[in-house]
């Protein structure tokens, strides 16, 4: 047999907006697809996302939704995502994505109803091509995949992008969604927000690989690694992804590198597994603040610009909130109705018993 050719493989990095609130100019080859406007735009998207999630820790905290997970740290990956992303594009995400589904178009008022409980939380709109929140680690790599096995089958020119944490690089789920996306060579962009955490299991004891991106290359396709608190930089990464699965030339493995600023959940306590000091020191990288340096600088982004754009995200905020708090009650048979289309005998019986026990309290 001949001799196979050695391969040599490695796995870049880029950072284009450094955490001084500089951009470098060797990293960014055309700095005038960052105008003013797109960068106001960037910053007024992860202002909106960081509030919304401030907003449902606090409806936890008041006993008005249910367990919630903070994207809080995470802002500059979801709105470089969300702008790389075309209508067309379909989006798979794990429950830490809730700034990249409401800049896909999910009301405000339906992410606060899905952390409520109320299953109309669930329900993306017909024009967005969005599935619901997946909250098993991992389950939704091989829907995304099978969604871009369908695309490239069906000649769909478009893209397809999934979400999740360092954590679900552990179950079979992401092996399996690789190994299937890479031999097909299919439309889809993984984007990995490492943020250090799976719950309590830092990095270092979920692999030990040097990055997560190099995980790819077994696959047979480009990992790359960003600062995920960059959004320039993930906006790139994604867009030039995303660009070429639309091309035909297969999938892409990006490894955002950022951090969980708050607890995993509200149902968790970071200090009991992470430093103060490990803490303070990322919020210094704060993706916000950051794109906040920048446009104050260059752009001369004012207290009074500042104040009108926190004025206009508490405004919509608190409209959404009313909505959400004012909405007419689920009909409890609903979980029947909705479940199978002809019900079983001892399902029909448990939904007869509470519709009659539901017609007793009603006219108590």
């Amino acid at each position: 047999m001949p001799q196979k050719k050695r391969q040599h493989f490695s796995v870049s990095w880029r950072q284009v907006l450094n955490e001084q609130g500089e951009i470098d100019s060797e990293q960014l080859s055309d700095r005038q697809q960052f105008t003013e406007k797109t960068l106001k735009n960037f910053y007024e998207s992860m202002v909106l996302i960081r509030a919304i999630d401030e907003k449902a820790l606090n409806l936890q905290r008041t006993g008005r939704i249910g367990t919630y997970a903070s994207i809080q740290g995470q802002e500059a990956i979801q709105a470089g995502a969300a702008a790389a992303l075309r209508p067309s594009d379909w989006f798979f995400p794990a429950f830490r994505a809730t700034g990249l589904s409401v800049l896909r178009g999910t009301s405000i008022k339906t992410i606060y109803q899905y952390w409520s409980g109320d299953e109309r939380g669930s329900v993306v709109p017909e024009d967005i091509n969005d599935f619901p929140v997946s909250i098993p680690v991992g389950t939704h790599i091989p829907h995304a995949v099978g969604a871009a096995w369908a695309a490239k089958y069906k000649k769909d020119p478009i893209a397809v992008l999934t979400t999740f944490g360092d954590g679900a690089t552990s179950k079979g789920d992401f092996h399996e969604g690789l190994n299937f996306a890479g031999v097909f060579k299919l439309p889809v962009a993984f984007v990995c927000q490492n943020n250090q955490w799976a719950i309590s299991v830092p990095l270092s004891r979920q692999t030990a690989s040097a990055t997560i991106a190099q995980k790819a290359i077994a696959y047979g396709f480009e990992g790359i690694q960003v600062d995920g608190n960059d959004v320039l930089a993930v906006y790139l990464a994604v867009k030039e992804a995303l660009e070429k699965a639309r091309r035909g030339e297969g999938p892409t493995l990006i490894e955002c590198l950022s951090y969980r600023l708050n607890d995993h959940t509200t149902a968790d306590d970071a200090s009991r597994y992470r430093t103060e000091e490990e803490v303070a020191a990322w919020r210094k990288k704060d993706p916000v603040l950051r794109l906040k340096t920048h446009i104050e600088k260059y752009f001369a982004w004012s207290p009074s610009d500042e104040n009108a754009l926190r004025e206009e995200v508490d405004r919509r905020i608190a409209e959404a909130v009313t909505a959400f708090e004012t909405a007419a009650p689920l009909n409890p048979l609903d979980m029947f109705d909705t479940l199978f289309e002809n019900l079983s005998p001892e399902l029909l019986r448990q939904r007869n018993t509470l519709e009659n026990r539901l017609k007793e309290n009603s006219t108590d």
